[in-house]
């Protein structure tokens, strides 16, 4: 505010002063008030274009918006205006190694080497950017040149020296150089006060050059600092040379260094990897016993990667249940007698949750033994969360949703201090639609201090997981706005993580820390290909295409078969009418319950305020109103799914979504693209097979759409996955007998043969019903299945007989059962 106000006070004397108006437009800028502050920054211009301050205002004004491209237009010309600008010239290179300009970074850092060349942090940061182009011999070269000019030598505690020295030695060995890194690494490592750092480096140079006993004795070194890290018994079991498949000389390694140390667990749970036979089941016997005797919960998430060999599976399954019907002793001498029972106890309980858990994995599910093992356990303890948690795990599989909330809430109610289990009871409740129960589960560890309460501190911390969860339980709810709302902030935290670079191009460098920062860069280079992006994305893009495809939806969740979506929808006008209605009025009750609200809080004493002490502002849109009533759905679509497609190019889900919109939008190559690309994935997934048919719909019988040119080159490159126009009846029956005993490709191929003509329907839905009859129908596919009907706008009777057979087949599932499903 004081520098608010001598702005104002020189602007009452020289009205037209530039650079005061400019600097006046950057306060109010951080303030907020973005159109203001470019307005005034744009009269600043006026008053004098050259001014070197007023365009430097005008970069950072951009660069506030995120518009990275006219903000570097206007460092560029601030530069011209006055060339030996340390902070026009710093910005700038901030900016270019952000939008990863290498090439603009190299002339810009070698301008401030050239001004300041006494200055370390400028010769460092040179040799970072010729790194990142791709120039190792010049990064190289810089460093040298440096470390030539020092007149002293630096003593040890001169963290960025060592730092640096390493990080060329970091650069060599990327050139692939490994004799040269040895070299200089062994030169100057022992003075480098990161000596893990240097080991670690020294022994992979060692493996690379085939010097095979050095490097056995390199990691051997980095064992006695660390047992427990599996990657260095990985490397020294290579440096060794054992011949492929020696058992006997690669378990003699850990049986050395379990002897050796005692308590570690890797030496002990590594050679169950490769050892099979009797061999496998003494040392997984001798494994288990340790781990359930000490009641390890840890145990079968430790063992399960195992289960990918059925043979191993087989043994433990039949050791762990051996345990429990014989009286197994000790392993260990010296158990005290008065400990015996407690520990007998102990190892029983054990077993018990072990064998819960094996039947609850999906290489090895029986879920009605899950749950039988996992209630004797609960008898013997009945206040272990664990137990409690892997209950509610197992009636998740079976279905019952709303069963396994109310066990993993009760499992919360036993440790109400524990933030794991809480997390895990609020994410059983999101799953089960109860978003405001969640909301309130999750605000017992939130401060709830901030204008949007538990929902804003959410935000705050950038707590994705819970943002991803509540957008797709309210996309399963079809309430797109708060969908859309939801997803759209954990997409701004994403946007966040790649802003927050700013704050280390500087930082690192002044650090030192440089072999972090290159780490970094290229993290967030790659940053939405991470599971979190894909889920967000890949629901706000079906979002978007459910709100294309049904427009009424804007106004609130309308049921699928009212708003277009189902066939006979046309002939429904008056039901969708209602529908609509009933929308619009539950929307207006939600907006009059939060204006209520906000209005409580306006009139209270106890207003949230930020940590400078002021008052928070509240969020305007708080339904995603905004969002949801966009006039091009699919082109919003557009800002999730480009990096979707370009990070993601393996995600089915991510092709999928692609083509359906793409399809939409008319680019019938980017839709072929999306196509062959899940072709490569997966020559034999259902959705291909539907997704082939619809483009190939398109392109023959309304050649109209696409122009004689795009149709010659979509039938050149799809010709071995579009069906041809007059053979589709004949496509689409192989594909049915091809897939006989897969569920989803019969509904696939049954979903095809209802677009081909709507006179199977009748047909349809009696294969779809023996489909649901098939052994190898999952829950899953039957509830595509009852949607399926839905799509088709079958008879109340028709979805009720496949819905009691469903229920007959899955009796704890709760979306089989009557008073949980709406028949349409």
């Amino acid at each position: 505010m004081l520098c608010l106000k001598a702005a104002e006070q020189v602007l009452r004397k020289n009205p037209n002063h530039a650079d005061t108006q400019a600097m006046k437009a950057l306060i109010i800028s951080n303030q907020g008030q973005q159109k203001e502050a470019f307005a005034l920054a744009k009269t600043a211009l006026n008053n004098n274009m050259k001014s070197h301050v007023c365009w430097h205002v005008y970069g950072l004004l951009y660069r506030a918006e995120k518009n990275f491209d006219e903000s570097i237009k206007a460092y560029k010309f601030a530069l011209r205006l006055d060339p030996e600008s340390a902070p026009i010239q710093r910005d700038l290179a901030h900016l270019q190694i952000q939008m990863r300009d290498f090439q603009g970074y190299i002339q810009s850092r070698r301008n401030m080497l050239q001004q300041k060349p006494g200055f370390r942090q400028n010769w460092t940061a040179l040799a970072v950017a010729h790194h990142l182009a791709g120039n190792l011999e010049d990064a190289e070269n810089v460093l040298t040149t440096y470390e030539d000019t020092l007149k002293q030598k630096p003593t040890r505690a001169d963290m960025e020296h060592w730092e640096a020295i390493l990080y060329k030695n970091y650069i060599i060995a990327e050139s692939g150089d490994y004799e040269k890194a040895l070299e200089h690494l062994d030169a100057v490592g022992k003075k480098s006060p990161d000596v893990l750092g240097v080991m670690e480096m020294r022994a992979d140079y060692l493996l690379k050059l085939g010097r095979k006993a050095d490097a056995a004795d390199a990691y051997a070194a980095l064992l006695d600092r660390n047992p427990d890290d599996s990657a260095y018994y990985d490397k020294l079991i290579s440096a060794k040379g054992f011949a492929e498949g020696d058992e006997a000389a690669m378990k003699e390694i850990y049986e050395i260094w379990s002897t050796k140390f005692p308590r570690s667990d890797v030496p002990r749970r590594r050679p169950l990897d490769f050892l099979s036979g009797d061999a496998f089941r003494d040392a997984a016997d001798s494994y288990l016993q340790r781990m359930l005797r000490k009641g390890v919960p840890s145990t079968f998430a430790n063992i399960k990667h195992l289960y990918l060999d059925r043979s191993k599976l087989e043994i433990i399954q039949e050791l762990v249940e051996r345990y429990l019907k014989e009286d197994v002793q000790p392993q260990m001498n010296g158990s005290a007698e008065s400990s015996s029972e407690d520990e007998a106890s102990r190892f029983h309980c054990s077993a018990l949750y072990f064998l819960a858990q094996h039947h609850n994995f999906h290489m090895s599910r029986d879920l009605s033994k899950a749950l039988k093992y996992i209630d004797e356990a609960l008898q013997i303890d009945q206040k272990s969360v664990d137990f409690h948690q892997t209950k509610a795990r197992t009636l998740k599989y079976f279905g019952a949703i709303p069963e396994a909330m109310e066990i993993v809430e009760k499992a919360r109610s036993l440790d109400e201090r524990d933030r794991a289990i809480n997390t895990k009871c609020a994410k059983y409740q999101l799953r089960n639609d109860q978003n405001e129960k969640a909301l309130d589960t999750m605000s017992k560890f939130t401060r709830n201090e901030t204008a949007g309460g538990p929902l804003g501190d959410l935000h705050d911390m950038q707590c994705i997981w819970y943002l991803t969860e509540d957008g797709q339980s309210y996309l399963r709810q079809r309430r797109l706005g708060l969908a859309l709302k939801r997803l759209h902030a954990a997409f701004n935290v994403f946007d966040i993580w790649q802003e927050d670079q700013f704050d280390f191009h500087n930082f690192s460098l002044r650090k030192g820390m440089i072999r972090a920062y290159i780490d970094m860069l290229r993290w967030e280079d790659r940053l939405r290909d991470h599971p979190f992006y894909t889920k967000v994305a890949v629901s706000a893009v079906s979002a978007y295409i459910l709100l294309h495809d049904s427009p009424d939806l804007v106004h609130g969740p309308i049921p699928n078969g009212v708003n277009g979506v189902g066939q006979d929808a046309q002939a429904n006008a008056a039901e969708r009418k209602k529908a609509v209605k009933k929308a619009k009025k539950e929307q207006q009750k939600l907006e009059k319950v939060e204006a209520d609200k906000k209005e409580a809080l306006r009139t209270s004493k106890s207003a949230p305020k930020a940590t400078d002490g002021e008052v928070q502002k509240d969020d305007p849109d708080p339904f995603g109103k905004a969002l949801v009533e966009t006039k091009e759905p699919l082109q919003d679509a557009m800002k999730f799914l480009t990096p979707l497609l370009d990070l993601n190019p393996e995600s089915i889900k991510a092709q999928c979504v692609g083509f359906e919109v793409y399809i939409r939008r008319r680019k019938y190559l980017l839709a072929l693209k999306c196509l062959l690309a899940l072709h490569a994935i997966d020559p034999q997934n259902p959705t291909l097979h539907v997704q082939s048919y619809n483009l190939s719909k398109i392109l023959n019988n309304d050649p109209n759409r696409a122009s004689s040119k795009l149709a010659q080159i979509i039938s050149t490159e799809g010709k071995t996955l579009l069906p041809e126009d007059n053979k589709l009846v004949e496509w689409n029956n192989n594909f049915l007998n091809h897939h006989r005993s897969s569920t989803s490709h019969i509904q696939a191929g049954l979903r095809v043969r209802a677009l081909i003509g709507k006179e199977a329907k009748a047909t349809n839905e009696k294969d779809l019903l023996e489909a649901l009859l098939l052994d190898t129908t999952s829950m899953e596919e039957a509830s595509d299945g009852l949607e399926l009907l839905n799509e088709w706008g079958s008879p109340k009777e028709v979805k009720e007989r496949y819905r009691s057979s469903a229920a007959e087949r899955w009796s704890r599932a709760s979306i089989f059962q009557a008073k949980q499903i709406e028949i349409q």
